[in-house]
C-alpha cells in the first residue's frame, strides 16, 4: 500500500528540511508521495523544499490555518490509498512510512494506525532516547487524552488502550478519512487527532498500532511547551471535546468538573493566566456551532485510568 505522506509546517524552515531528510528517500523507494502544507511561515520554507526537494508536491496557505486544515488540505491533493502525517519536528527511521501503512494492507478493518515516536537524547543524537514519547493516545472516562507508554521503555504489550494514533505520526485509509470528512477545521491545534478517532470508531472501523514505524519527536517546536498559545489551544480542545460527547452529561460529569477547576486554576497561580479558561470557553462554544453530540464510542476509553491515576500523570507526564 502506498501513501501520500503529509507535513504540515509553520516558521519551521530548519525542521521541515530536517524531517524531509529523514523521508525522502524512503518515500521514493517505497511509490509514496511527500506533501507539505506551509502555512504562510514566512520564513522561506517555500523556496528552500523546493529547491532541495523538488518532488515534494509543495501547497502554500495564504494564511496560517492551522494544523487539522492543513492537513486536510494536504490529503485532499494526494489520491493513494492511504494518508500519513507526520508532524515536522519528527526524524523518521528508515522504514517509517512501509512499516505505518502494513496494518492498512493486512485487514481491512483497520482505518487508522499509530506510529511509536521516541524522546530525544539529551546530547541530540539523531536516534533517540530509549524513551517513547507516544505510541498513539488513550483516554480516561473524560476523554483526557494521553500519549501512551509516555516516559516509558518501549513495550508495546505494555501498553494501554489504543483509542487512535496521535496526528504526528499516524497513517490512514483514505476511504475511511474520506468518509468522516478528515479532521474538523473547528480545531486549529490540538484533539483534533483524538476527535478523528472517536469519530472513525463510530463509522465502524478499528485502530491499529506499527512498534516497528518509529521516530524521535522533538515536542512542542511549532507552539512553544507551555506557551500562552498552547494553553490557548489545549483549552479549546477541552472544551470543544466535552461538548461534543457529552461528558458533562456521563457518569464522568463531577470528575471532569473536578479536573478542568484544577488545570484552570493551576494556570491562573502558576503562570497568571487566563487562556486555559478562555479556551475551554471558545471550544465549548464552537462545539454547538454545527452538528448535533456524538456518543463515545465502545473501547475507546480506558477504564482502568482512575481519578488518581489521571492526577498523576497530569503532574508528571509532561
Amino acid at each position: 500500500m502506498t501513501a501520500d505522506v503529509v507535513i504540515v509546517t509553520w516558521r519551521a524552515r530548519d525542521l521541515t528540511l530536517r524531517c524531509l531528510e529523514h523521508l525522502a528517500e524512503q518515500c521514493a523507494a517505497g511509490g509514496h508521495r511527500l506533501i507539505v502544507v506551509d502555512n504562510a511561515s514566512g520564513d522561506g520554507t517555500p523556496d528552500a523544499v523546493a529547491r532541495r526537494f523538488p518532488d515534494v508536491h509543495l501547497i502554500e496557505m495564504e494564511d496560517n490555518v492551522g494544523f487539522g486544515r492543513a492537513a486536510n488540505a494536504g490529503a485532499a491533493a494526494g489520491t493513494r490509498p492511504a494518508v500519513v502525517l507526520v508532524n515536522n519536528d519528527v526524524f523518521a527511521e528508515d522504514g517509517f512510512v512501509d512499516a505505518l501503512v502494513a496494518p492498512l494492507a493486512a485487514d481491512d478493518r483497520v482505518g487508522s494506525v499509530a506510529g511509536l515516536t521516541l524522546q530525544p537524547r539529551a546530547d541530540g543524537a539523531a536516534d533517540g532516547a530509549d524513551v517513547v514519547d507516544a505510541f498513539g493516545i488513550e483516554l480516561d472516562a473524560t476523554l483526557t487524552a494521553y500519549n501512551r507508554l509516555r516516559h516509558r521503555a518501549p513495550e508495546p504489550d505494555a501498553a494501554g488502550v489504543l483509542a487512535g494514533p496521535s496526528g504526528g505520526a499516524a497513517a490512514y485509509r483514505r476511504a475511511a478519512w474520506d468518509q468522516v470528512g478528515g479532521f474538523d477545521d473547528r480545531l486549529f491545534a490540538y484533539g483534533e487527532d483524538v476527535d478523528l478517532a472517536l469519530r472513525l470508531r463510530l463509522a465502524g472501523w478499528t485502530a491499529a498500532a506499527a512498534p516497528a514505524a518509529r521516530g524521535v519527536h522533538l515536542g512542542g517546536a511549532t507552539t512553544g511547551i507551555d506557551s500562552p498559545l498552547q494553553r490557548r489551544l489545549a483549552g479549546f480542545q477541552r472544551g470543544f471535546l466535552l461538548r461534543r460527547y457529552g461528558v458533562l452529561r456521563s457518569r464522568a460529569a463531577a470528575r471532569a468538573l473536578a479536573f478542568e477547576a484544577l488545570i484552570v486554576m493551576y494556570g491562573l497561580v502558576r503562570f497568571r493566566a487566563t487562556e486555559p479558561l478562555a479556551g475551554r470557553i471558545a471550544g465549548w462554544r464552537a462545539a454547538a456551532a454545527r452538528g448535533g453530540r456524538l456518543p463515545i464510542p465502545d473501547g475507546a476509553v480506558d477504564r482502568s485510568i482512575t481519578a488518581r491515576e489521571q492526577l498523576r500523570r497530569a503532574r508528571e507526564e509532561r
